[in-house]
């Protein structure tokens, strides 16, 4: 969902399978509307300190690629397959 007061990020609550919801704050919204997201498999660190943005604890940081077509700022979040388990651990 969109953060309220926010033009650029958006809150995520993710299923990684431990017995509470991870939320996430990500700004994104300049390149995807909250619905676009909800049930993709996205890849996140998770190992990361709490920070707080906007009034809200992120624990956590979605990845993403940055990259540039005719000058333009474009950005993709990095979506794995939907058959691989939420929760699970890449190496």
């Amino acid at each position: 969902m969109a953060v309220k007061k926010s033009k650029k990020l958006l809150q995520f609550t993710l299923d990684d399978r431990t017995d509470t919801d991870r939320t996430i704050i990500s700004g994104i919204h300049k390149y995807y509307e909250p619905e676009e997201l909800v049930g993709k498999t996205l890849l996140a660190i998770t190992n990361l300190s709490p920070r707080a943005m906007m009034g809200i604890e992120s624990c956590g940081m979605l990845l993403s690629a940055i990259y540039y077509v005719n000058g333009e700022e474009r950005l993709k979040l990095v979506m794995l397959d939907d058959k691989i388990p939420a929760g699970a651990k890449l190496y």
